[in-house]
């Protein structure tokens, strides 16, 4: 990697379906991985385009049950374009000698360049450039640039694009066992002489798919249909020396977008309408390019170089044009198959940074989830609750999309799935409220949705807490925390654990938070809310007394991750490193010697360590003093270490929680784990996981980590709080943010000088607090500080 670049030199199968999921281009509304256009899906390569929002729901007989999974569906391939010599076999890296290959993603650009040298024998090289783009001006184009040149020798090369709707979602070894077949009734014709059409659509959600390709070169362009495909030719005339081009552009449209009538005409008049490759590259860098200055990152060395990939990925998947969408933030981004492109509770590592960028697409992701709250209410009186139970996996319209059996490669065995227990997702969306708000200074959201998704989240967890007459504490039973791991006792004939810290110290967060907006909301809109949720001052009354007394189990001076752990047995931890190489999934190596986790004092990612990402020292200091507990400043280091010492890292998540907090604590370990973060995806450290997608969260995580962790920056009290940790490893950057009106304000921290800039403008001043005062930043002025060692 360079600053702006991510090269690859030289073609080795294994690595190709990581190489395709890095080198995946998107725009926000769809994306298209980096597969070679000439290869098709086998065991190396797997061609993937995704749209976002985009869900078919299909039923599997999988270990004798019958099992209902709904993904994110695969859709036709817009990329194929094979070439050959006249009567020659078509060449691919895998079939013909390969004498260079080069493949270049672009960051400031978007665009993705590959170049092949072909050793066709007897002397003769048939050198191929391509470029890509998915474009970033107008989301539903994307154009495909090939230029071949042949050196030593004359001749006829035939050219073969074609779009193809004969896919499958078949890209993640572990749900081959599912029903893949997505799309139906394939259609495919020809719009004008230059352009092929197709058109499909989703078995059971019904989503209509429209797509048509424009072939563009120096002769004459011929088609024909064998469906599945809408084939074009050309036969281009090879000289030495001489460069002949082909260009394919490509227009996708889905009866989920607004303001058409029809996908497939809409399709056919974009292509028609879409200027050239050269014109349309333009405006795709002028468009990147806005993205970048709003984005703007300036980190050194190759901690800086892995940032910028990361944001180049997160801003594909979440770009301004999600904001004109009803989607959430999907856990592996629009680049592959992994977890079936449903939505997690990652958006609690996304939107803090989106928050201080593009607030609109936050505001967009938060009404993803208000679209569904009715759902969630719903699912909460399944359970006889009241308020309201959001999915731990969710899709197109809310329900609880997790799976309820997962299979372990391990052991070949499908194993029932209780992670749907992690009801804590509900905190997680209302902390994402909260933040948002916070930051945007959006109080219209506030009072109107985020109130109403605060409410029923706060709802649930109160009527979710059991008195316990011993303890003179509530208790929250049957639940699952970020650990995963444990779903169960040792020996438990139910799933669930009681009193997970996380889960109950978060639930008195919501809850008092609630309570807040509720005392601050105007009276006519407080009026209207209680109105419709039927709210009443008892119920406020016990959300207080609730919020007072959850339950925080402690074992050996030490929170515990839920009430018993300290009661469970210790792992041999050097044992285990030494007998395999990598016990990250810890799980499935146990259960596949006929063990279980759940007997063992050994989380997969941080759990109760979670709550020193949410909150600062200060804030979490806080929330046990609530509750009623002491919190210091050695219980929690205590806390730390103990955890630090059971932690398998089985998530690309735990390396990013775990160098925030560390850095918090200016511990010299911090780095570690904040560099495991940076190269979980370009390094693949979950082993092979990444060329199923990207983690979307993690790659936000390592951006929030230098925008808010290393800062101490909060946005609390109408101030921007700061209190910056110095890292050795990372003692220089800066970026810029927006901040409730202000655009692009400009923090950069060097050799313990703090300086703010903020561009002029009509707006208030920024109240800016550090542990040591509070300045006043007025539009047009520059502050510079001396931060105290």
């Amino acid at each position: 990697m360079t600053g702006w670049t991510c090269e690859y030199e030289g073609y080795d199968p294994a690595d190709e379906r990581l190489r395709e999921s890095l080198c995946t281009l998107g725009n926000g509304y769809f994306a298209t991985r980096g597969v070679l256009p000439e290869c098709a899906a086998d065991a190396v390569h797997y061609p993937g385009t995704y749209a976002a929002g985009c869900y078919n729901r299909l039923t599997s007989d999988v270990a004798g049950r019958r099992v209902e999974n709904e993904d994110m569906v695969n859709l036709p391939n817009w990329l194929p374009l094979r070439f050959r010599l006249t009567d020659g076999q078509w060449l691919t890296p895998d079939t013909a000698t390969v004498l260079e290959h080069r493949q270049v993603l672009h960051l400031a650009s978007g665009l993705l360049e590959r170049r092949t040298q072909y050793d066709l024998g007897d002397g003769r090289t048939l050198s191929v450039r391509q470029q890509r783009l998915v474009h970033m001006a107008d989301p539903h184009l994307a154009a495909l640039r090939t230029e071949f040149t042949a050196d030593g020798f004359s001749g006829e090369l035939e050219v073969e694009a074609f779009l193809d709707g004969g896919v499958t979602n078949a890209g993640v070894p572990r749900y081959r066992d599912l029903d893949g077949r997505h799309l139906t009734h394939v259609h495919t014709g020809t719009a004008v002489p230059d352009t092929v059409w197709l058109r499909c659509r989703t078995r059971t959600s019904d989503i209509r798919i429209g797509m048509a390709a424009r072939l563009t070169a120096d002769t004459p362009v011929t088609t024909r249909h064998a469906s599945p495909r809408a084939i074009q030719r050309v036969r281009l005339r090879l000289s030495p020396g001489r460069t002949v081009t082909v260009d394919k552009t490509v227009a996708l449209h889905t009866s989920r977008d607004p303001a058409i009538s029809d996908p497939l005409y809409a399709a056919i008049d974009r292509v028609g309408g879409a200027a050239g490759f050269d014109e349309l590259l333009e405006a795709h860098l002028t468009a990147w390019d806005q993205l970048w200055r709003r984005a703007d990152l300036d980190v050194d060395g190759e901690a800086g170089n892995i940032l910028r990939l990361h944001l180049f990925h997160v801003l594909q998947t979440l770009s301004p044009h999600t904001a004109d969408l009803d989607v959430g933030v999907p856990a592996r981004g629009l680049h592959g198959e992994a977890y079936r492109g449903h939505v997690f509770w990652d958006e609690l590592f996304v939107l803090p940074y989106l928050n201080l960028h593009f607030p609109e697409v936050s505001r967009a992701l938060l009404r993803y989830r208000h679209r569904r709250l009715d759902r969630a209410c719903s699912a909460a009186r399944a359970v006889g609750r009241r308020g309201a139970l959001f999915p731990w996996q969710s899709g197109s319209d809310g329900r609880e999309e997790t799976q309820q059996l997962h299979l372990n490669p391990r052991s070949g065995r499908w194993l029932p799935d209780h992670s749907r227990l992690q009801h804590h997702v509900g905190s997680a969306i209302a902390y994402n409220v909260w933040q948002y708000c916070e930051a945007s200074g959006d109080a219209e959201f506030l009072h109107t949705k985020g109130a109403e998704m605060l409410l029923q989240v706060a709802r649930f967890w109160a009527d979710s807490a059991v008195y316990d007459e011993n303890l003179r504490r509530h208790r929250i039973r049957g639940v699952v925390g970020p650990d995963e791991y444990h779903d169960a006792y040792p020996d438990a004939q139910q799933p669930g654990l009681d009193d997970n810290a996380y889960t109950n110290v978060t639930a008195a967060w919501v809850l008092t938070r609630t309570l807040e907006v509720l005392r601050a909301l105007p009276e006519p809109r407080r009026r209207e809310l209680v109105e419709r949720t039927g709210l009443d001052g008892g119920e406020l009354e016990q959300w207080e007394d609730v919020s007072r007394t959850l339950h925080v189990p402690f074992h050996d001076d030490v929170v515990s991750q839920f009430a018993g752990y300290g009661d469970l047995a210790e792992l041999d931890w050097d044992g285990y490193r030494k007998r395999y190489d990598d016990i990250r999934r810890l799980d499935r190596i146990l259960e596949a010697e006929g063990d279980t986790v759940n007997r063992y004092r050994a989380s997969k990612q941080a759990d109760v360590l979670m709550l020193g990402y949410l909150f600062s020292p200060t804030e979490l200091q806080g929330l046990f003093s609530r509750l009623g507990y002491r919190l210091d400043e050695d219980t929690w280091q205590r806390t730390v270490d103990y955890y630090l010492a059971r932690t398998s890292h089985g998530s690309t998540l735990s390396g990013l929680v775990h160098g925030w907090v560390l850095a918090r604590a200016r511990r010299a370990e911090a780095w570690k784990f904040c560099l495991e973060a940076l190269k979980g995806d370009i390094a693949d450290v979950q082993g092979g996981t990444t060329g199923e997608g990207i983690h979307l969260g993690a790659m936000a995580g390592t951006l929030d980590l230098v925008q808010r962790g290393l800062t101490g920056l909060e946005t609390r009290g109408g101030a921007l709080w700061l209190n910056p940790v110095p890292l050795p490893e990372l003692s220089s950057y800066g970026f810029a943010l927006r901040y409730q009106g202000h655009w692009g304000v400009r923090l950069r921290l060097e050799r313990g000088r703090l300086e703010i800039a903020v561009p002029s403008s009509d707006e208030a001043p920024i109240d800016v607090r550090l542990p040591d005062r509070a300045v006043c930043v007025q539009p047009g002025e520059t502050c510079r500080l001396v931060l105290q060692d």
